[in-house]
This record gives C-alpha cells, sequence and structure tokens, in this order.
C-alpha cells in the first residue's frame, strides 16, 4: 500500500507529460548553466567549477557592475552616477562579446538585469531600489523551490533526473526521492538567506543600509552560489556514479532446457 511518504505514490504521478516536459526544459537549461558545465567534467576541479560559474568573464560580469555601482554610491550618494557607471560596465561587457564573436546570453541576461533595476531606480530616486530587481528573482526562485518540494516534485532532482538520463524513474527510489528533496531544500534555504538578510536593509530606506545592501548582494552571491553548487553535483555524482553512469548488474543468462542443456547438470 502507498503511503503519504511513498514517493511512488501514483496519485503524485497523475500527468506524467506535464513532469516530462518541466524536467526536460530543466535540464536543457541545466547542460548550459553551473551543474550541467560541471557535468563535463570527470573530476569537478577549481577549473571545472570556475567553467561552471561562466569562467572569469562571467564572473565579472556577474561581480563588476554592482561593485561598480556600491563604491560610487558609498562616497557619492549619488544615484544616476552610481547606476549609469553600473549600467555602462554591463554594456562594456556585451559589446566585448559581441565583437569578439563569443556566446552573449550570460552579458545579455545581466544588462537586461542591470538596466531594469537602474530604470526603477531612477524613476523613484531611490538608490535601494536598484536592488528590487534581484530581490523580486530570489523571492520568485525561493517559491518555486519550496512549492515543488511541498508538492513532492523536487526542482532540483527534475533537473538532475533528466541531466542524467534517469527521466523521472529517481522518484520510485527513496533514497535518490529524499536525497533531491534535500537538495532542493538547501537552494531553497539560499534564497531565503539572501531575502531575510536584504528585505530589512531595502525596507530601511537609508544609505547605509543601501551600501549594506549592496555588500550582502556582493557577498551572499557568487560566494554561497559556487560551494553550494559544488555539493549538489558531487552528491548527485554519488547518486548515480561517475560521470552519471548507473551501475546496472547483468542477470545471468537463463539454462537452456531439453537436449541443450549441457550433460553436468543432467540428473
Amino acid at each position: 500500500m502507498s503511503t503519504p511518504d511513498d514517493p511512488a505514490n501514483p496519485d503524485d504521478e497523475r500527468d506524467p507529460s506535464v513532469s516530462n516536459a518541466i524536467g526536460e526544459g530543466l535540464a536543457n537549461a541545466a547542460r548550459t548553466s553551473g551543474i550541467g558545465k560541471l557535468a563535463d567534467s570527470d573530476t569537478p576541479t577549481g577549473t571545472a567549477l570556475l567553467a561552471a560559474l561562466g569562467g572569469v568573464r562571467g564572473l565579472l560580469e556577474t561581480i563588476l557592475p554592482g561593485l561598480v555601482f556600491l563604491i560610487l554610491f558609498t562616497f557619492t550618494s549619488n544615484v544616476p552616477l552610481s547606476l549609469g557607471a553600473s549600467v555602462l560596465v554591463a554594456i562594456a561587457f556585451t559589446a566585448w562579446r559581441i565583437i569578439g564573436k563569443t556566446p552573449v546570453t550570460q552579458a545579455i541576461a545581466g544588462l537586461i538585469g542591470v538596466g531594469l533595476s537602474a530604470i526603477l531606480a531612477l524613476i523613484t530616486g531611490r538608490g535601494e531600489d536598484n536592488f528590487l530587481f534581484g530581490i523580486g528573482l530570489n523571492l520568485l526562485y525561493g517559491a518555486a523551490l519550496l512549492i515543488s518540494i511541498l508538492v513532492r516534485w523536487p526542482l532540483i532532482g527534475l533537473a538532475s533526473g533528466y541531466l542524467m538520463g534517469d527521466g523521472l524513474a529517481w522518484r520510485k527510489d527513496r533514497t535518490k526521492f529524499r536525497v533531491m528533496q534535500a537538495l532542493t531544500f538547501l537552494w531553497f534555504l539560499l534564497f531565503a538567506a539572501r531575502l531575510i538578510v536584504e528585505l530589512p536593509l531595502y525596507l530601511a530606506h537609508t544609505d547605509a543600509a543601501t551600501t549594506g545592501l549592496g555588500v550582502a548582494r556582493l557577498l551572499m552571491g557568487v560566494p554561497l552560489y559556487a560551494p553550494l553548487l559544488l555539493v549538489t553535483w558531487f552528491v548527485v555524482r554519488g547518486l548515480y556514479g561517475v560521470g552519471g553512469t548507473k551501475k546496472t548488474v547483468t542477470p545471468p543468462e537463463p539454462e537452456p532446457a531439453g537436449p541443450d542443456r549441457p550433460e553436468s547438470n543432467r540428473t
């Protein structure tokens, strides 16, 4: 009999086509992002982790716009100047990729985020609104992860299952299911921690709090994301084996019957 704690409860799989579509979409996204880049390496090294984070250029694209804003705002409290310099840095990185004919997806995504944040802050005239877009994303990601845990379709499990060629089979394995729930919860905690720190600073509406918000954004970005990404990949590798190859046991060949049966086995 199935119980509520049984990952194989049939009530959880009323429409597998929907979960298949979501899982495949997550896997495709994962292949081009952090965990997918680590999956390309048999041994997750510092080099592999750096590649998973987008390389040196990717890290600079992620960190520098916010750092420029933080430095200028801290010393000048000039919102337009700080925002303008931040947007110019993002534009420079995008142009660098276009000129170099390298993939521009990450740079454009960063530019859109920086641009939307700057527009919002310029409209309100408040420096803290430069971080509102990021706070909203943390809230959205955290909510999605938590909901996926509560409905027993953990997003990390969906992404990892399809990425490792396991599809939805991990849901039938109690150990894998619980591990995927735990990993998804860890990612939820990352976004929840950001919100717990950043929301009070945002709501303070002071220049000092805005500076603190910028510092928190930098310290709780890559420094938290990178080790959690590495832990996730190590755990997934442990479940599926090195390189994602699942261990299989070859069943013994059936014994021939009748006249083809070996003489030594006849009675």
